[in-house]
């Protein structure tokens, strides 16, 4: 899988979509809830049990070890990895005071 800026991906087993803001710095396989994400336009397979924990409408992921982030732009349930490591949600930068 060819993970480039702008892409867009969905989750195999739930109704989760994402969109790709950086590339890693290293191949590997972008996962939600334990299987490869697809291309959306592909379609998803019918059946399979829904994965854990769930992906949050407007955050963005990262993974620190190679510079990954991935936009969520549609919820739904399933945990995001790259290479088998959860990524963790990017935190806003705080802004200087205006005092």
């Amino acid at each position: 899988m060819k993970l480039t800026p702008g892409s867009r991906w969905k989750c195999a087993l739930s109704e989760a979509e994402f969109v790709l803001v950086r590339a890693p710095s290293m191949e590997g396989e972008l996962a939600c809830g334990g299987l490869a994400v697809l291309a959306a336009a592909a379609e998803r397979p019918a059946g399979g049990a829904k994965p854990e924990g769930e992906s949050l409408l407007g955050k963005r992921y990262t993974d620190v070890d190679t510079g990954l982030e991935v936009l969520c732009s549609k919820a739904g349930k399933g945990i995001l990895s790259f290479d088998g490591r959860a990524l963790t949600i990017k935190e806003a930068k705080r802004l200087p005071s205006s005092d």
